[in-house]
């Protein structure tokens, strides 16, 4: 079986390998020089940036794919468990620090608000519920026929779906500081708390099953250590070279065509790239005569853009955590600017990752590396970034340097940074989108796009866009599902 992978990210990678295991020839095709998607590295005088992810949960998921092939994980790559997982820092800038350790857990919450131990005792059972069904049992099965669906909705209200996941954290927790952090996970898939459905609140019991972890030269040598392994299982792969249609014989599909001109013959293509742009570009926009199928396509919400900006500094400021999160004054009203009103607001809230804080080899000696992640309106707002973006540049600085790192704009040696307009051309997301689909009840499982397409016989989607959703552990997951039906 012949078989070709479009799109290198986790996704893509994760499927071109699942294929290889089961006897397939398999061709991967990139149009970056580089692999990784979303997970690309940026290298720059001495400074090493991942491009995107950087939380690492359910590392087994990336382990598996060497074990399929008989290979040993740690010869390729070296994972480390964070010991303070998130340090969340309030407008009062008060300081949380989220771990695993569920004494000193309990302890700071105690600080500040007794009465909410045992709540969050009872919200922690509630989502290791919502775990066992949601991902033991549901992320790596197919959601293409309406009758699966209607069978797992009983139990699904019964673990209630339909609440939001702050509004789930919010009935059992009272004090708002800890309802913002026990809820904000769906901001790590591209959601808005307060719409999301509560069955993402099984990210947080995940993240307690297996920890956070880094890897060791960032995220980035996970995908130059899984490059190797399809170097030496002999999955082809091509950089540097884009999709520009896909071929069909009517519903059947028959091949790729390359930017250059070059055809490839296959009946099977598996996109690791937006499912809506494939059927917007890849098709010229003639993808379906399909009333269901054309109403479900424009009716889609999609997650809101990210403003991400790199920066290397030339001293290194021991006291910022590997991961901080910093919540702005107004959090819902923020929510509401980005996803709804699609306009940008000065009381942002970010994360911000500082991988030299685990790894000193990610900056030169004595200095440090970061990336902060501000959620910003997608391209619906119409924003001009070539505009917007210095401002927002600026914005940030003046946030980090009031509440985390005194004089950073002095002692910033070396930045960039990427808007939605990059996630639109670069990455080929609708609306410049940092994450597809937005995870809402109406847009999970079968409402998202399907593993397999609807229009198409031969099409395949993974990654971020399709079922289960966004997130590393996500997006290798659509993978193991197309491994249930390819």
């Amino acid at each position: 079986m012949n078989s070709i992978v479009i799109g290198s990210g986790f996704g893509g990678i994760a499927a071109a390998l699942r294929l290889k295991a089961k006897g397939h020839s398999v061709t991967l095709i990139e149009k970056h020089p580089d692999l990784g998607g979303r997970a690309r590295v940026f290298k720059r005088n001495g400074f090493t940036y991942d491009g995107g992810p950087t939380v690492i949960t359910a590392p087994y998921l990336i382990n598996e794919l060497f074990e399929l092939f008989k290979k040993d994980p740690k010869n390729y790559i070296q994972f480390c468990p964070l010991k303070i997982w998130y340090q969340f820092v309030f407008e009062d800038n008060s300081k949380f620090n989220y771990s695993g350790n569920e004494t000193e857990m309990k302890k700071q919450i105690e600080e500040i608000n007794k009465d909410d131990v045992k709540g969050y005792e009872k919200l922690v059972t509630f989502t290791k519920k919502i775990f066992d069904k949601g991902f033991t049992e549901l992320s790596d099965v197919p959601f293409d026929k309406p009758f699966f669906m209607m069978q797992q909705l009983p139990s699904l209200l019964k673990l209630k779906s339909y609440k939001s996941v702050y509004s789930l954290v919010s009935s059992f927790v009272k004090n708002e500081k800890l309802r913002r952090m026990l809820s904000m996970h769906p901001l790590l898939v591209g959601g808005n708390p307060f719409t999301t459905t509560s069955i993402y609140g099984l990210i947080l019991y995940l993240e307690k099953k297996w920890g956070i972890h880094y890897s060791m030269g960032g995220t980035g040598n996970i995908i130059k250590g899984l490059e190797q392994l399809m170097n030496e299982v002999e999955i082809k792969i091509i950089k540097g070279r884009e999709v520009t249609k896909i071929i069909s014989k009517g519903s059947k599909i028959s091949g790729v065509q390359l930017d250059n001109g070059t055809k490839f013959e296959t009946n099977n293509v598996i996109c690791n790239a937006d499912p809506p742009a494939v059927y917007e570009k890849m098709f010229n926009g003639n993808t379906s005569n399909s009333f269901m199928f054309n109403w479900k396509k424009k009716r889609m919400e999609y997650s809101m853009g990210l403003f991400v900006y790199y920066f290397g500094t030339k001293i290194s400021y021991e006291n910022v955590e590997h991961h901080t999160i910093k919540f702005g004054n107004k959090y819902k009203e923020h929510l509401d600017d980005i996803f709804n009103n699609k306009k940008l607001n000065n009381d942002i809230s970010y994360y911000l990752h500082r991988p030299s804080a685990t790894d000193k080899s990610m900056a030169p000696i004595g200095q440090d590396c970061f990336y902060v992640l501000v959620p910003v309106p997608n391209n619906q707002s119409k924003i001009d970034w070539s505009d917007e973006a210095e401002k927002m540049k600026n914005l940030v600085i003046d946030k980090m340097e009031k509440d985390l790192m005194p004089n950073l704009r002095k002692n910033i040696v070396e930045d960039f940074y990427l808007t939605p307009d990059y996630f639109e051309k670069d990455l080929n997301t609708k609306f410049g989108s940092g994450f597809s689909v937005q995870p809402k009840f109406t847009q999970s499982a079968y409402f998202r796009f399907h593993n397999k397409s609807e229009i198409y016989d031969g099409l395949y989607f993974v990654g971020a866009g399709t079922h289960p959703g966004a997130g590393v552990p996500g997006v290798l997951s659509s993978a193991k599902v197309l491994d249930k039906i390819l």
